[in-house]
């Protein structure tokens, strides 16, 4: 960007796209091209200059547009939708081109001729939240066209935007008072609208075969009932049934209407293309009552085994779905009045503050999950997230561990096991205090095994299982675990415990610098972690660092003056093997703690 062409001013941004583009695509290439063109020259080109708008670029399927006013940009969105509503009643209804549009008033900067900034921004990702054949606006530009145009305006509240810091109040003009002559595009738009379940609850819908090839739809079938079967794994999560979700098969879909029809939270879309012996898989996920995109992923692969590549994807999209799918609900919990206080949003809440990963949050975490299980004495995850509140107050050296704690954890446990005796996040979390607090390392590791047995895709259980196969005396195989759960849940708010718990495996390997670097990475996002803070000191001591050890054995007696290498057995896990517990004892020992 050349500094001496560039400007900065105030002006209102309309930004508009094709919903569906590529469904629409793949259906008919050639005839939906061919209508873009003419609903360009007709419709959009003649309404922009009629309101003294500037296209500043055309982007294949939408375009961007600048106004040097918010009324115009309404006004000329509201006759755009018009126009194409009328245009398609002649359109078959799986044909039909429908506009999401976005406008935002703000300072923009100019380059050559393009233009850039928040203004633009704001204004796409209203464009993305806004339903086809609908318009939303920000808070700035309905204050600026209250009172001045027709279109009736509905209030949508703080809407969370992508990549926009904070939450915005967001506006649409209802689609009836654009015309009365839009159509939904829902296959079944007579049926009520289902209740949601209590928890969270998602449906998959068919994924677009793009290949051109009516054949490859097998494939892209099965890779639907490959991710369906894997998420009804979690038992947290209600999942439709695959007979419900291809009904939609084939047909053009609103994803509002779909959860309301379904009556799910949630719904995954996607679409498959092959061609040239290569395999490329889109899956995104829609939260289907704002229509807002929370995830979206590619994936490519060769065609050298097409059902290798399937067990791939199905494992890539339902770890990074279920974890979040799961984000979503704590977020949403948040929104909740503090008056509604069931023990799912208990739970919620407890499970945000448990992220946080300091003293405060955690105390804060245990009182939500207790109070949770006072509202259902059947809730087994509260009871699990009760004991690991309970393990990691104890890895990270907010308490002692002593025998009344241990006795809790126990009656924790046991109790989620009895109520998720087929669950495997209860029997994952189960396992983890029982192994690190009630130190009941053989039962604990059966526990772990299988919750992993039950649900392969579960990022928690190949991390607790990671920690245990390192308290066995087996850092080969913890490697392994831990690898697997960074992988399944890449932005898992534990990635630095998983760092840490493979630096703790390298290290009773002798890898001392792999050790070290691993603790370093996890130390970059919190300096103040104690159990990274003793592997690296551990670690630097015994690879002849000491000056790099000694600095951090002296910030972790700041977080814990009362740790001594005598004592530093009842911090670290249940070592089967005490080769292993005197090895970190000697490292330590070289890093300066005390005896």
């Amino acid at each position: 960007m050349s500094s001496e062409h560039v400007e900065r001013r105030l002006a209102a941004i309309l930004a508009a796209d094709v919903a569906g583009s590529c469904r629409l695509i793949g259906i008919d290439e050639e005839g939906t091209l061919a209508q873009l063109k003419a609903l360009r020259k007709t419709l959009f080109d003649p309404k922009i200059a009629e309101h003294h708008g500037r296209v500043v670029k055309n982007t294949g399927d939408g375009a961007l547009v600048e106004f040097a006013s918010v009324v115009d940009a309404v006004r000329c969105a509201d006759e755009i939708q018009r126009g194409v509503a009328e245009q398609n009643t002649d359109v078959p209804q799986d044909k039909r081109i429908e506009f999401r549009i976005g406008i935002h008033i703000g300072d923009i900067i100019i380059a050559d001729d393009d233009i850039f900034g928040d203004g633009v921004n704001i204004a796409v990702r209203l464009e993305g939240i806004a339903e086809p054949g609908g318009i939303c606006i920000s808070d700035d530009a309905h204050r600026q066209v209250r009172g001045k145009v027709e279109s009736t305006l509905e209030d949508m509240g703080a809407q969370t935007l992508k990549n926009i810091a904070e939450p915005m109040r967001v506006w649409r003009i209802q689609k009836n008072s654009v015309s009365s002559l839009v159509i939904p595009a829902y296959p079944f738009s007579g049926h009520a609208a289902l209740p949601l379940p209590d928890g969270p609850s998602i449906a998959i819908l068919p994924f677009q075969n793009m290949s051109g090839d009516p054949d490859q739809d097998y494939f892209a079938d099965g890779m639907v009932d490959e991710i369906t079967t894997a998420l009804s794994r979690f038992k947290s999560l209600f999942v439709i049934a695959r007979n419900s979700s291809f009904t939609y098969k084939g047909k053009a879909v609103d994803i509002k209407q779909v959860g309301r029809e379904l009556g799910v939270s949630y719904v995954l879309e996607g679409s498959v293309r092959k061609a040239a012996g290569k395999v490329r898989i889109i899956g995104q996920l829609i939260d289907a009552a704002t229509g807002m995109h929370l995830w979206a992923d590619r994936f490519d692969g060769g065609l050298g085994d097409i059902f290798d590549l399937q067990d791939q994807v199905t494992e890539s999209v339902v770890g990074a779905i279920a974890p979040a799918v799961i984000d979503a609900e704590i977020e949403r919990a948040k929104r909740k009045p503090t008056e509604s206080l069931d023990a799912y949003a208990l739970y919620l809440r407890g499970l945000a503050r448990l992220y946080q990963f300091n003293r405060e949050a955690n105390d804060e975490a245990l009182r939500l999950f207790y109070s949770a299980i006072e509202r259902d004495p059947n809730y087994a995850y509260a009871y699990g997230r009760a004991a690991s509140c309970y393990a990691d107050a104890k890895a990270f050296g907010w308490i002692s561990g002593t025998a009344n704690e241990g006795a809790e954890v126990t009656r924790l446990a046991q109790r989620a096991v009895e109520l998720g005796k087929d669950d495997a996040i209860a029997l994952a979390l189960s396992g983890w205090g029982l192994a690190y607090v009630a130190r009941d390392l053989g039962v604990a590791a059966g526990l772990i095994d299988r919750a992993i047995m039950l649900n392969s895709n579960l990022a928690g259980a190949w991390y607790c299982g990671g920690w245990v196969k390192n308290w066995l005396g087996e850092p080969g195989a913890a490697i392994g675990r831990f690898a697997r759960a960074m992988r399944l849940n890449p932005l898992d708010p534990r990635m630095g415990s998983m760092r840490i718990g493979a630096a703790h495996a390298h290290f009773f390997l002798g890898r001392y610098d792999e050790a070290a670097s691993l603790a370093a990475i996890a130390l970059q996002d919190n300096p103040d972690l104690q159990p990274g803070l003793r592997v690296a000191a551990a670690s630097n001591a015994m690879a002849g660092r000491p000056e790099r050890a000694h600095k951090q054995v002296a910030r972790l007696r700041l977080l814990n003056p009362t740790l001594r290498v005598s004592n530093l057995k009842d911090v670290l896990g249940p070592y089967r093997h005490p080769e292993d517990l005197s090895r970190y004892e000697e490292g330590l020992r070289r890093a300066g703690l005390p005896e």
